[in-house]
């Protein structure tokens, strides 16, 4: 993959660079949002049009339409100081270039569509037909006049086969890095429903990002739909612990080997902890799993990448370098979760504590060689 970045083209002129990223400034979390659906209009066929019109997004969550489902801390989501004259966060190219780019002196940014992309709909055919209109969407409007940005590509992940055929759609697109998939699905995602997408993806050259919620139709706890905002934030990191497992255990990364798991916006402190207890009990439990040939450990530090947003903040930051010498400082990705009122300032971000040669990585060095870059 030849995929453009051009390292200190903003030197002297983006403020928010930090000084030492001398191998580049790469965020992989930027959420682009369409100003209204009127914007995927040129995207879809009459008939998909009409249908959106009539019966809208339907996502699994039967209470997920108009409102959602939790207050979030702003509206949107999103930064008080994102907001384009006469529009929504994130929707105007030249807006989110000054305001991000620019400013940050980002060499390579990973577009993250979320709302609305049509994932997780109950119709799997629309949520096919939206997929594709979020995906020429995202050339058209962000990734061919922004050459800094680089495109996801978006799926409907709870149809197997017709997810594989828009990664195979967009193979060798040069403006397309990974495969965005939810960590929250109808099913784990170890299933066999969902090894189309990576057998594709594998096939392709491309990782697949997981990134934290969704519309799975289920709760993220066991016992139910939470009270509190604060509740779901938090279980952005526990609905990813299942995930990884299922991935592990129904033996994906035996049957593909080569494939590349991102963990967006997901936290990263429960990766050792959980390792440990699937290690213990395969341990007893192998007779049941044949087909693991490696402790599950071994997967996970081989396959899963992570990013920054939000990163753990011990009281102890020793225990944030234990952690990170864990998962490998070389498997950790900035990310900035641009727009949103959690956004991460890259100079702020990234502990001190971390050594320099370590933070450099982050800041760029490690997406560059995860994306192929």
């Amino acid at each position: 993959m030849n995929i453009l970045v051009s390292p200190g083209h903003t030197e002297g002129l983006a403020p928010g660079r930090p000084p030492q990223a001398v191998l580049g400034l790469i965020d992989v979390d930027i959420h682009p949002r369409a100003h209204s659906l009127t914007a995927f209009k040129p995207y879809l066929s009459q008939r998909w049009w009409d249908y959106l019109l009539t019966y809208g997004l339907r996502a699994r969550h039967g209470f997920a339409g108009g409102q959602p489902p939790f207050p979030k801390a702003q509206p949107m989501a999103s930064r008080r100081d994102a907001w384009p004259p006469g529009g929504s966060p994130a929707s105007d190219l030249g807006f989110v270039r000054a305001q991000h780019l620019d400013h940050y002196g980002i060499d390579a940014g990973v577009l993250n569509p979320l709302q609305p992309s049509g994932q997780g709909d109950q119709n799997n055919l629309f949520s096919a037909a939206m997929a594709r209109a979020v995906n020429e969407w995202q050339v058209e409007e962000w990734t061919r006049p922004e050459p800094r940005l680089h495109a996801s590509i978006v799926v409907p992940y709870e149809d197997g086969e017709a997810s594989a055929a828009e990664i195979r759609h967009w193979a060798g697109h040069k403006d397309f890095c990974q495969v965005l998939m939810m960590s929250r699905t109808a099913e784990p995602v170890g299933k066999q429903r969902y090894w189309p997408i990576y057998e594709a993806a594998q096939e392709v050259g491309l990782p697949v990002a997981f990134h934290a919620f969704g519309y799975s139709g289920w709760p993220m706890t066991n016992a139910g739909w939470p009270s509190f905002y604060i509740e779901e934030v938090s279980e952005h990191a526990t609905s990813c612990q299942p995930q990884m497992t299922s991935l592990v255990v129904e033996g994906v990364f035996e049957r593909f080997p080569k494939l590349k798991i991102i963990l967006i916006e997901c936290g990263f402190g429960w990766l050792p902890a959980l390792a440990w207890r699937l290690d213990r009990h395969w341990k007893t439990l192998k007779a049941e799993v044949p087909h693991l040939k490696r402790a599950p450990s071994e997967y996970l530090r081989e396959h899963v990448w992570v990013s920054t947003q939000p990163m753990e903040d011990p009281e102890k930051p020793e225990h944030l370098l234990d952690i990170i010498e864990w998962i490998g400082p070389d498997r950790i990705l900035f990310a900035s979760d641009y727009p949103h009122w959690d956004f991460d300032d890259p100079r702020l971000a990234i502990p001190s504590i971390i050594p320099l040669e370590q933070r450099q990585a982050i800041w760029g060095g490690n997406a560059r060689r995860a994306y192929g870059f």
